[in-house]
């Protein structure tokens, strides 16, 4: 049976864990492979490790630094950054890793999800696309945030899922790190287009937005950054995330209000 996964979002920018506000210059919050440590003793339903500059300055993924995530990583790990092509995507696959994600790629070579897809298998083909209002609409935005596509998000998932891909994330930039909610409106126009598993990123500051999206939506993904890598108002820096007990309650109480 199908659960919501509640997914810890990790930001990597050479090799460092780092968090970002609106896409914005990033705080560097640790060492990654820790933190991968610490999630493996918290039993997280799946990790995502994004290097979100590898393809805005033009690098192809560290495999070294993948090889050594997958080697630590005890629960289902899914890793983008710099993602061009099924050759790549194959070796990251084979270091250990379940899921690649491409983004500006996706967009920029709309047959590449495709052509991973039937290399691999639709299940280890995720498309992030990032999202920014902008003159009133939604808008796809690619190499970090850094250039406009013309693309409606919702459109362009849908796009994505007819080419072969498995899972969508959508994060919201304008959400991005201000720990002040989801984008449920972003959120309910991209499920509306989509059948395939979707997962939501940026914005999440509490437990409570994780589970307003669960029984917003029911079976989906619930990503976030600052929520387990921050606590307390000064956002000290502390890996988190709900045990056993909180997750289940949290997962009744969405229940209850869906």
């Amino acid at each position: 049976m199908l659960r919501p996964r509640i997914i810890p979002c990790l930001l990597v920018r050479e090799q460092g864990l780092v968090k970002t506000v609106q896409f914005g210059a990033g705080k560097y919050v640790g060492d990654p492979i820790n933190a991968v440590r610490i999630f493996n003793e918290k039993e997280v339903d799946e990790l995502m490790v994004l290097d979100i500059d590898a393809t805005a300055a033009g690098r192809t993924p560290d495999y070294k630094m993948i090889e050594s995530l997958a080697a630590e990583c005890r629960m289902p790990l899914c890793y983008g950054g710099g993602v061009t092509s099924v050759e790549q995507a194959k070796r990251i696959i084979g270091l250990g890793v379940e899921k690649v994600a491409v983004s500006s790629a996706a967009v920029e070579n709309p047959r590449l999800v495709g052509e991973i897809a039937g290399s691999l298998g639709t299940q280890s083909v995720v498309v992030v696309l990032d999202a920014k209002k902008r003159a009133g609409r939604y808008e796809v935005m690619t190499r970090n945030g850094s250039r406009a596509t013309g693309r409606d998000p919702a459109a362009l998932a849908g796009d994505c899922e007819r080419s072969g891909a498995g899972e969508i994330v959508v994060n919201s930039i304008d959400q991005d790190g201000t720990m002040s909610g989801y984008d449920m409106t972003l959120a309910r126009a991209v499920r509306a287009a989509t059948t395939v598993p979707l997962t939501i990123l940026g914005g999440a500051g509490s437990l409570q937005h994780v589970a307003d999206l669960i029984a917003s939506f029911g079976v989906i993904g619930a990503a976030a950054g600052s929520l387990f890598v921050f606590k307390g108002r000064y956002r000290a820096v502390l890996i988190n995330y709900p045990n056993a007990a909180e997750k289940d309650a949290l997962l009744a109480a969405a229940r209850q209000a869906s």
